[in-house]
C-alpha cells in the first residue's frame, strides 16, 4: 500500500482510556478548590456554586468513569486522514439497504456523545416501531480539535474547511447521494456545506437555522438598533429580534474563545473549572443542567452531562475545541445563501426561534418547517424521540 493510500484509508478506531488518566481525573476532582457562593439568587452570574459542588460530589464519588468508553464503543468507530488531519467518526450502516446516508455534525460544547441516543432509532427504525423507509446510514464525525479527531497545528480549520472535508469523507465511504444534519456549529458547517453544493449532497436538516437577514444580524451582534430600512417586523420576527439581543449579550464565552482561546489553559488543568465553563452555554441549557444536578427530572441526566465533560477532559480538547471560535469568520445566525432543499426544526428553548418568514427567505427550497413542543439547544441529546421524528419527517421527500 502506498503512503497516499495509507493516509486516505478508513481504519477501525478503538475507544480506550488509560486507567492512570481516569485516576488522575478523580484526584483532581477531589482536590478542587471552590470560589465563594454567588451573590444573587438567579443564574445571572453564571454556573452556580451549589451546582458545581454537586457536580464535584457526584463526578468524584458516584459517576461511572467507564460510561463514555462503553457508550462510544457500542458503535463502529473509524478514523481517516482528510486534508492533513485525522478525522474520527462513528459509522453505522442501516440493516435496510435503501437507507439514505446522513452525516450529522455536533457543536460546542458538544461531541459525538450528543448523537449517541439517535443512532439506533435513525439507522434501525423498525426496531423502534418505525418504517424501514425512514432508515438512514449514519456518519457522525468528531469536528477537528474535538474528541478523537486530530488537533490542528496550524490555522485554517474553520467551518468552511470542515464543510469541504465532510463531502470527501462521504465519498470515501462510497456514498454518492446523501443528506446532512447539524445543530450549533454543526448547523453552521452544514449550512455552509449546502451553500457550496458539493457533489452528492441532496439536502439538509437543521435545528439551528441560519435565517437572519445580513444587515439585521450585523446590527444586533454589535448591539446596534434595528436598521431603519428594515421592513416592518411581524410578531414572530420581533420576538426573534429580542431573543437575538439577549443571546448576543449573554454569550461572552464565545467572544473569549473567539479572541483568546489559548488563555483558557486553566480548562485543561481543572476539571471543575472545565465543567463550570462548559455548562454555561446558554441560559435555558444552564437552567436545564442545574435542575438535573438538583435532582429534578429533565431532558438531560447528570450522567449525560458528565459523559460529555469527561470526554473533553480525557481527550484534553478544551482549548483545541475553543479555537474553532477563533477560526470562524461566518455569522452564527446570518444567512449563507443555501439553494438546496432545507428542513428546519424549531425547538422552543433554542437561543432564537427562526420565524417561518425568515426561513422561507433564507431557504428558497424550504421542504419542512416545524415548531416542536419541547427541547432546546442540544436537541438530539435532550429530546431524542422528537429529534428523530423531525429528521425523518424533514428529509422524507429527499428519498428516491
Amino acid at each position: 500500500m502506498s503512503v497516499t493510500a495509507e493516509r486516505t484509508s478508513v481504519l477501525p478506531f478503538t475507544v480506550e482510556f488509560a486507567e492512570a488518566d481516569m485516576a488522575d481525573l478523580r484526584r483532581r476532582i477531589a482536590s478542587s478548590r471552590f470560589s465563594e457562593k454567588e451573590t444573587v439568587s438567579d443564574l445571572s452570574q453564571g454556573s452556580p456554586f451549589d451546582t458545581l459542588r454537586e457536580i464535584a460530589r457526584y463526578w468524584g464519588n458516584d459517576y461511572d468513569f467507564g460510561r463514555v468508553q462503553a457508550t462510544l464503543s457500542a458503535f463502529p468507530n473509524f478514523i481517516t486522514e482528510i486534508d492533513g488531519l485525522d478525522i474520527h467518526f462513528i459509522h453505522v450502516r442501516s440493516p435496510h439497504e435503501d437507507a439514505l446516508p446522513l452525516i450529522v455534525t455536533h457543536g460546542w460544547p458538544g461531541s459525538v456523545i450528543e448523537q449517541a441516543k439517535i443512532i439506533e432509532p435513525l439507522t434501525n427504525p423498525t426496531k423502534f416501531g418505525g418504517d424501514a423507509s425512514d432508515a438512514f446510514h449514519l456518519v457522525v464525525p468528531s469536528m477537528p480539535g474535538y474528541g478523537f479527531s486530530g488537533k490542528p497545528t496550524e490555522t485554517g480549520w474553520g467551518p468552511e474547511r470542515m464543510a469541504r472535508a465532510w463531502p470527501e469523507l462521504m465519498k470515501r465511504l462510497g456514498y454518492t447521494r446523501w443528506a446532512a444534519q447539524g445543530g450549533d456549529w454543526g448547523a453552521i458547517v452544514t449550512d455552509i456545506m449546502a451553500a457550496q453544493e458539493p457533489e452528492g449532497l441532496v439536502g439538509i436538516h437543521t435545528n439551528m437555522a441560519k435565517t437572519v437577514p445580513a444587515e439585521l444580524d450585523a446590527a444586533l451582534i454589535t448591539f446596534q438598533p434595528v436598521p431603519e430600512d428594515t421592513p416592518p417586523l411581524n410578531e414572530e420576527e420581533q420576538a426573534a429580534v429580542e431573543q437575538l439581543k439577549f443571546a448576543y449579550s449573554h454569550v461572552y464565552y464565545a467572544y473569549l474563545m473567539g479572541s483568546r482561546p489559548q488563555s483558557l489553559a486553566s480548562l485543561a488543568d481543572s476539571p471543575i473549572g472545565l465543567a463550570a465553563f462548559m455548562i454555561d452555554h446558554d441560559h435555558k441549557s444552564l437552567q436545564l443542567i442545574t435542575r438535573a444536578f438538583a435532582g429534578e427530572p429533565t431532558g438531560l441526566t447528570r450522567d449525560d452531562v458528565l459523559d460529555n465533560i469527561t470526554l473533553f477532559w480525557l481527550t484534553n480538547t478544551s482549548v483545541s475545541a475553543a479555537r474553532l471560535y477563533w477560526e470562524n469568520t461566518k455569522p452564527f445566525f446570518g444567512r449563507s445563501g443555501v439553494k438546496l432543499p432545507v428542513a428546519v426544526s424549531v425547538f422552543p428553548d433554542e437561543m432564537y426561534l427562526p420565524p417561518r418568514t425568515w426561513a422561507e427567505q433564507a431557504y428558497p427550497n424550504l421542504i419542512h418547517y416545524n415548531r416542536v413542543a419541547a427541547g432546546g439547544h442540544f436537541a438530539a441529546w435532550e429530546q431524542p424521540e422528537i429529534f428523530v421524528d423531525e429528521v425523518r419527517n424533514g428529509l422524507r421527500s429527499l428519498r428516491k
